[in-house]
């Protein structure tokens, strides 16, 4: 009998709430980054459903842009990653 550990997908939660697996992150192929898929990566690296390495790799992202991100969260939540904000957040 396999443990429930080895059973359950790796699941964290989104930024909305509500959990986070690999099938519902972003494609590879994404070349829109909306706020919500930037904060699925960020909750998904934060929550170790990614690596950092791992998530650059797959969205063709720098790690500064990456940390631009997570900072953005981190100061002024989700809103931080409006990208026609961002004179205002600076």
């Amino acid at each position: 009998m396999m443990d429930r550990k080895t059973q359950r997908e790796n699941v964290v939660i989104g930024p909305e709430g509500t959990p986070l697996t690999m099938a519902d992150l972003p494609k590879p192929t994404t070349v829109r980054w909306v706020i919500r898929r930037k904060a699925e990566v960020v909750a998904a690296v934060r929550g170790g459903l990614l690596t950092l390495d791992g998530a650059c790799e797959r969205y063709g992202l720098s790690a500064e842009e990456f940390m631009s991100w997570q900072n953005s969260i981190e100061s002024y939540g989700i809103a931080g990653l409006r990208t026609t904000r961002v004179q205002k957040y600076r």
